[in-house]
């Protein structure tokens, strides 16, 4: 099952475990159970702490749990988990065998001090990047507390399972057999979600902070860029994130950051968060700006708020906080959200396979969902406003020869159409003749090119017509001592390389201003 070389790294991980671990496993006479055995085999061949029963009467076949003698562990697997989940059977199995997690030791009380019962069920696709950090934060709440239980269910695997429950986005997380979320979640912010009282404490412990030199607000490329170059000049440096990692994290395949010759955006996420944290930067994650309270004079101190009810204060700040997808803005759109209308291909297309769905927008994101898509689905139907589309000769090229696709130039999407459960189809206006059209489908992929995340700072600092934040060649804002950096802003051409380039820029800047306000007169 595990090649040689992935067999070699894999031992070395497991001379790590310290403590016995059984794997249990629940086998039928298919395909898919003689692929399991086969892994598992491989993996107890790799350290004599593994032990393997193949004798499990788990009803989900095939599947398998991680159990440590004499403790009450409750974590499985259902399905093969490898792909973007290899990473987390590797997590699962050092965590189960003793080794400990790199969370704070604050986190790790806050989960072990939950009460009550906890019967989490997650669904994931080989495919999702975003999946593993899901599966691996609940896998670990299941090691340290044993009153939470955790299975990950590969939803193409269960296919009847995820058409009985209308899955129809991953991750999609259930607690209790009710709907807990769906979409990329952190561990931290899991436990906000069951310790209601977390969030509070989070915000008194930010209002308490001393004020920053400089305040990053975004922790994607740009932020991570601007708090590095930021606490090398050895002063006060925070980061306030949604989610450190930004869009990246939902980018699969990254081909053009200089120097890395091929990656994926989760892998990047991490090794730029890891790079920030090598340095004396005071990072706060889950934190969602909400106001912009500028300095009342130059070298005055700024004030964020955040909706959480913290508040931050720093002398300069750097507004960073990227872009999100781009929606339709049409009826329908909103009531199907995970039920038929998706943002990534990647992530939700396993949940489409031999179904018919529609890809909106004809650039390269677009005519590249398409083509990943029509290997997975029975039909796609790609609907471009424009009257022809704009992705590159090369991706058109590759499109036009696959026989299950078929491409509407000229289309408005004008509503989403659905069941009250599902999606089941969507109506177009034929922007040359004037007449609407019905698709009959199943999924909706939108991939229309992203806005600006900047709804929280109208009417404070300077904005385009597109919404973005007007900056100078220096990244200053209209706004002494406030700059701005990457997707927000009105520079051209949204590449994660240059987002960084621009995030140093901006804490240059930044540090340039502090120095020349804060010199004696």
């Amino acid at each position: 099952m595990l090649d040689a070389n992935l067999k070699a790294q894999l031992k070395s991980y497991l001379e790590r475990v310290t403590q016995p671990i059984e794997i249990v496993a629940s086998l039928d006479d298919g395909a898919k159970s003689q692929e399991m055995l086969a892994l598992l085999k491989d993996i107890v061949s790799l350290s004599n702490q593994i032990t393997l029963l193949d004798n499990g009467s788990d009803a989900r076949k095939p599947s398998f749990s991680l159990n440590r003698p004499g403790s009450d562990i409750s974590l499985r697997f259902a399905g093969i988990p490898m792909g973007h989940e290899f990473t987390s059977l590797v997590l699962a199995l050092l965590q189960v065998g003793g080794h400990p997690s790199k969370a704070s030791a604050e986190v790790i009380e806050q989960i072990r001090s939950l009460k009550g019962e906890f019967n989490f069920e997650t669904y994931f696709s080989l495919s999702c990047q975003n999946c593993p950090d899901v599966v691996q934060a609940l896998n670990l709440m299941a090691v340290l507390n044993p009153n939470i239980r955790h299975v990950a269910i590969d939803g193409a695997l269960f296919q009847a399972e995820v058409d009985e429950r209308k899955v129809m986005a991953v991750p999609s997380v259930y607690l209790n057999g009710v709907n807990f979320g769906q979409g990329r979640m952190g561990l931290e912010e899991i436990l906000a979600k069951l310790d209601t009282g977390a969030v509070e404490k989070q915000a008194q412990k930010l209002n308490a902070k001393e004020a920053f030199d400089v305040l990053v607000v975004g922790g994607g490329p740009a932020g991570a860029s601007a708090a590095i170059y930021a606490a090398r000049k050895g002063i006060r440096t925070g980061v306030a994130a949604e989610r450190f990692g930004g869009q990246v994290l939902d980018t699969m395949a990254i081909e053009n950051f200089i120097s890395v010759q091929a990656t994926e955006g989760p892998k990047l996420a991490a090794a730029l968060e890891e790079h920030v944290k090598q340095y004396d930067v005071d990072i706060m994650n889950l934190q969602r700006a909400s106001a912009l309270v500028p300095a009342k004079e130059v070298g005055g101190l700024h004030e964020i708020q955040f909706e959480s009810g913290a508040s931050l204060k720093a002398k300069s700040v750097i507004l960073a906080t990227g872009a999100r997808w781009r929606e339709m803005g049409v009826p329908g759109e909103q009531e199907y959200k995970a039920k038929g209308v998706c943002f990534c291909p990647h992530c939700d297309g396993p949940l489409f396979k031999g179904k018919r769905v529609a890809v909106i927008g004809g650039g390269n994101s677009g005519v590249e969902a398409a083509i990943d898509l029509a290997g997975i689905v029975s039909h796609v139907t790609l609907l471009e406003f424009d009257s022809k589309l704009r992705a590159d000769a090369v991706l058109q090229r590759k499109l036009f020869s696959l026989p299950n696709v078929k491409v509407i130039t000229s289309a408005l999407t004008s509503e989403v159409k659905g069941d009250g459960q599902k999606v089941t189809g969507l109506a177009y206006k034929d922007r040359d003749s004037g007449e609407f059209h019905t698709v009959d489908l199943e999924g909706i992929f939108v991939q229309i090119g992203l806005l600006p995340n900047t709804d929280w700072l109208k009417g404070t600092v300077e904005l385009s017509p597109r919404g973005e934040i007007i900056v100078d060649a220096r990244g200053e804002t209209s706004l002494p001592g406030v700059f701005a950096a990457g997707d927000v802003t009105t520079v051209p051409y949204k590449q994660i390389v240059i987002a960084v380039g621009e995030g140093a820029k901006a804490s240059l800047s930044a540090f340039d201003h502090l120095i020349r306000t804060s010199a004696p007169a």
